[in-house]
């Protein structure tokens, strides 16, 4: 065993504890600096696991060390920029080091699996596939594929190109013997580009300036929707490409990522690469491992591919920056198109946020001249924004929450040949179960206190419910549990009901609902859509077609629901709501026909909305902002939210009291009133209970960041070793998105 004096490891492990452990080097190996980002496999109690060596040097103690096991890797993994950066993020944060480093890895290399191989995958026909082609059914996809494959292997992302759905037919090929899948090299057969059409003069503007950038640069991409993003990105990267660097693209949803990825791929004329939680665990550790050789170019992916590895960047672009989804609200709490934004300083390359409705954070660093800003004023091609139409339903007779006058709408373009989509932000047949003779109404046992009921959501239409919260489900009851009464019925609308409607009112067009129930399976949103096509038909979907879809044939959108969120408590509520209305509109007209919105609602005067109809987005923002500065909400201050959660109140309570207590102490006295650091709470959290566990919280805001998070260091040990802390759950949210 080495001596304690000599150089040790120290490894950061994926533990909630804020701290590195001491290690001896792994047997015939002597601690070195090149060691420092190396994956190493270290005992730990009865367990294995694999860290991450963060420094050496001499160990804190005099107690004899236990050994490594092993390292894992030849070279550090974590090296450069992307070690600094996540050093950076578990400073922000307040998050254990090691914690940080295994978020930024997926599971296989978390684990302390090696480097995957890269290489890519390809289909190839078999000779008892080349001989037994004839027998299968002519014009299937089976047999169509075979026909491809008669050329020779095709890797995947061409096939991609080739055949739709060839997936299935290769597994059915394959329980025939008649093909098999093949590795061949990443860069085999990269895609021929194919040409785009002409940039307008907006599109051109914001092409050049961002092409004039060197180095790190912020810009902001607003643009209307419909008014051809991407077609910007596409041009940004394929010069990024053209400069021998590799490009990182963020996009909000899973579901956007095949429709990004086909636009991309046949643009480009480069394998482009997807990461993103849908993928199988193998999959996105051999990506990341692409991108940390320099073999992927171009990395498409959600949240958690700001992580990947760049050793050659040349942009990085987050997509519908605005989105709430960018937020991790579990975990190692991070925003990724911030975290982005430090990665795009550190690697000194632009860093682009596009938005029809940006978040008022980046509108106002754009206002205030920290972000450069480019403009789209005007839809691609020949499109025309869409008109919009407030709809008073009050007095009016509903069905599943639709007026008379918005379903002759619906008909009026079904029958013009075009598509509508009828948009209500509530999965499930009816947010409540309701007994029409006493009262009672069904609630989430394990999200409800004896204060504060949490209704389960009618699904399966009407049969089964489900807590959206924390996902308890039982069987609908066959009568009241109270009364007795046989009079339970649904109350409200969701997804599922509107769907039941509308098939039965307009049954000679298809009717599709996407809902997270509908689109759980891989590429379940893709197949949707692929399914409606071109045809007349209606779509009725919750936020997952807001983002960023292009229906050319939808012209008309209806949005039911629409005074759910205009009396929020929220302080995010309104801009949230301007975003999801814009976008939502945005889906209407994008092409040759002209598109028509209408917005039902029970409050027609409301200042919201008719500040977006008279003024689009811009001009809800300019009347929000001066509200936010004026209330100390960001962007005009900065909050960290402490949460508690325990099966018991009383434990959460006591915790927040604790550390309450350390933070007023800690606070000093005569500070600048815009250092000075307010505490709110504890309180009971917006939602007081969520699976068995009641939550509390505490809020901390400040006008300085650096005075915030001076006073978070500070503090931060003392709370940890809290003996109240060991008897609740608890975490700290920086820049908290919502306060839930």
């Amino acid at each position: 065993m080495p001596a304690a004096s000599s150089p040790c490891l120290r490894v950061a492990l994926p533990l909630p504890l804020p701290r590195l452990f001491d290690y001896a080097p792994p047997p015939g190996a002597a601690a070195a600096a090149g060691d420092v980002g190396r994956r190493v496999r270290v005992p730990f109690g009865t367990r294995e696991l694999a860290g991450v060596v963060v420094a050496v040097g001499p160990p804190e103690s005099s107690a004899e060390l236990r050994q490594a096991l092993a390292f894992v890797d030849p070279v550090p993994l974590f090296a450069g920029e992307l070690f600094d950066s996540l050093g950076w993020l578990a400073r922000y944060t307040h998050a254990p080091l090691g914690e940080v480093l295994a978020t930024a890895l997926p599971a296989p290399l978390r684990a302390g699996e090696p480097l995957p191989d890269t290489h890519a995958w390809a289909w190839a026909l078999t000779e008892a596939g080349a001989t037994g082609l004839a027998s299968l059914r002519a014009g299937a996809r089976p047999r169509r594929l075979a026909e491809l494959l008669q050329a020779g292997p095709m890797d995947e992302d061409r096939l991609d190109q080739a055949l739709e759905g060839w997936r299935p037919a290769a597994r059915a090929l394959a329980r025939r013997h008649y093909a098999d899948r093949v590795a061949v090299p990443a860069s085999a057969h990269p895609p021929a580009p194919q040409p785009g059409p002409l940039p307008n003069p907006g599109q051109q503007a914001a092409i050049e300036a961002i092409a004039a950038t060197a180095g790190f640069a912020p810009m902001l991409l607003e643009g209307v929707t419909g008014s051809g993003k991407t077609e910007v990105y596409l041009h940004a990267i394929a010069a990024c490409l053209a400069r021998g660097r590799q490009a990182l693209v963020l996009v909000p949803e899973i579901g956007l990522t095949p429709q990004t990825l086909a636009r991309f791929r046949a643009r480009l004329g480069v394998s482009v690469h997807a990461l993103h939680s849908g993928m199988a665990d193998g999959e996105r550790a051999r990506v990341w491992a692409a991108a940390w050789r320099g073999e992927a170019r171009v990395v498409v992916g959600t949240r958690s591919a700001v992580f990947a590895p760049l050793p050659e960047a040349g942009l990085i672009v987050v997509d519908e920056e605005h989105d709430a989804s960018y937020k991790q609200q579990d975990g190692i709490r991070y925003h990724a198109r911030d975290f982005a934004l430090v990665r795009g300083k550190a690697l000194d390359v632009p860093v682009l946020l596009g938005s029809a409705t940006p978040s008022l954070e980046t509108l106002h660093n754009a206002q205030a001249g920290r972000y450069a800003h480019l403009r789209l004023h005007q839809r691609a091609g020949d499109a025309q924004p869409p008109t919009v139409r407030i709809l008073d339903v009050r007095k009016r007779p509903l069905q599943a929450g639709l007026a008379p006058e918005t379903l002759h709408a619906i008909e009026a373009a079904l029958g013009d040949g075009g598509q509508v989509l009828v948009f209500k932000n509530r999965r499930g047949y009816a947010p409540v179960l309701l007994c029409h003779d006493c009262g009672w109404s069904a609630h989430c046992p394990r999200c409800s206190t004896a204060t504060q009921g949490t209704p389960m959501t009618v699904h399966a239409g009407g049969g089964r419910l489900v807590c959206h919260h924390c996902g308890h489900r039982q069987a609908r009851p066959p009568a009241c549990p109270d009364c007795a009464s046989l009079a339970l019925q649904p109350q409200g609308i969701g997804t599922e009901r509107l769907e039941e409607l509308l098939a039965e009112r307009f049954s000679d067009w298809p009717v599709l609902r996407i809902d997270r129930g509908t689109t759980a399976r891989r590429d379940g949103l893709a197949r949707l859509l692929a399914e409606l096509g071109e045809r007349p038909g209606i779509l009725v979907g919750t936020q997952i077609l807001a983002k960023g879809h292009d229906l050319p044939n939808l012209t008309r959108v209806v949005v039911v629901g629409v005074d759910e969120g205009l009396f929020s408590s929220d302080f995010r509520a309104g801009e949230k709501l301007a975003q999801l209305l814009i976008q939502v509109a945005g889906r209407a007209g994008r092409a040759q026909r002209p598109g028509e919105v209408w917005w039902q609602t029970h409050h027609p005067e409301h200042p919201l909305l008719h500040a977006l109809i008279q003024g689009g987005y811009g001009s809800f923002a300019r009347a929000e902002l001066p509200q936010r500065e004026a209330a100390g909400f960001p962007p005009f201050a900065h909050l960290a939210l402490l949460r508690a959660e325990a099966q018991q109140a009383d434990a959460a309570a006591a915790f927040l009291h604790a550390a309450r207590d350390i933070l007023h102490a800690a606070l000093p006295a005569g500070r600048a009133p815009e250092a000075a650091i307010a505490l709110h709470g504890p309180l009971t959290a917006p939602m007081a209970r969520r699976a068995g566990m009641y939550r509390m919280q505490l809020l901390l805001s400040c006008g300085h960041r650096p005075a915030l998070h001076a006073c978070l260091d500070a503090v931060l040990p003392a709370i940890h070793a809290l003996p109240q802390a060991r008897r609740a759950r608890w975490s700290l949210d920086v820049d908290p998105v919502d306060l839930y």
